[in-house]
């Protein structure tokens, strides 16, 4: 779907459905470098069974117009106005990495617009290390290696990917390669910087890898403390990209959510 946000043409992955008023409606919010595609499979599989889908491509990213936005707060306010825009009065949002950092800034400051989230390889404070960063600020390629090294599991490269015939490190690198210069270091200084200093009242879901390296469980635990009536699903097997790693047990923990 393209559409228009503040002058500047959007895109959002629908699953082919026109939106239904009648429907409940999932927003997905991809993380720093990456698009609306990170959510294949669960984008899908909610546009199939009964729900508005829009899988965003953020500004500055796929098929979204620039420039990007700089900071999480501004991130979160422009998934508002796409509500706005589209005449969605209420949506549950689902986030990864710092999508659920977008995700949960929205809820706490447009709670009214705010069904659910559910955060997806989230950290709090989700600090990026200086070689990162500096790398991304340089347009050096060395920043594309690490968010795709340090991204998935150690397994990935040794096979195992649970989409034959895909390529996971390739996947990821094509994405970050179509990024213009300086949009990959405008989203991990934007996830950098972001202090959360609000409440959320909606029901809350954490999804996380046992062998993310960039978010592992440990660094949601300051989050959860704030949240104390949020739920946990660890998926064992999975790095920092459960959605294309684990994309069964993370759309089933996102079913089980939903659906209550």
């Amino acid at each position: 779907m393209n559409f228009v946000v503040g002058g500047r043409a959007a895109f959002a992955y629908t699953a082919a459905h026109e939106l239904d008023a009648a429907k409940p409606t999932v927003v997905f919010i991809h993380g720093a470098g990456l698009d609306h595609s990170s959510f294949g499979l669960q984008s899908r599989y909610f546009g199939y069974h009964g729900w508005n889908v829009l899988a965003l491509d953020l500004p500055g990213h796929g098929r979204s117009a620039g420039p990007p936005l700089g900071t999480i707060a501004a991130m979160a306010d422009w998934v508002v106005e796409v509500l706005n825009q589209l005449n969605i009065e209420k949506a549950v949002l689902v986030g990864h990495s710092m999508g659920s950092l977008i995700a949960l800034d929205a809820a706490a400051r447009h709670a009214q617009r705010v069904e659910k989230i559910a955060l997806i390889a989230v950290a709090y404070p989700m600090k990026v290390t200086a070689p990162f960063l500096e790398a991304a600020q340089r347009n050096d390629f060395a920043a594309f290696d690490m968010s795709t090294i340090w991204g998935h599991a150690a397994q990935v490269p040794l096979a195992g990917n649970p989409s034959p015939g895909m390529w996971m490190y390739g996947d990821s690198l094509a994405r970050l390669r179509r990024l213009a210069p300086g949009v990959l270091y405008n989203d991990l200084k934007a996830a950098d910087d972001y202090v959360f200093s609000g409440s959320v009242g909606c029901p809350v879901l954490f999804v996380l890898g046992r062998r993310d390296v960039m978010t592992p469980p440990r660094a949601a635990q300051e989050l959860q403390g704030k949240i104390p009536h949020s739920q946990v699903a660890v998926v064992d097997s999975s790095g920092h990209a459960l959605m294309v790693e684990a994309p069964d047990a993370t759309l089933d923990a996102l079913v089980a959510f939903l659906s209550r």
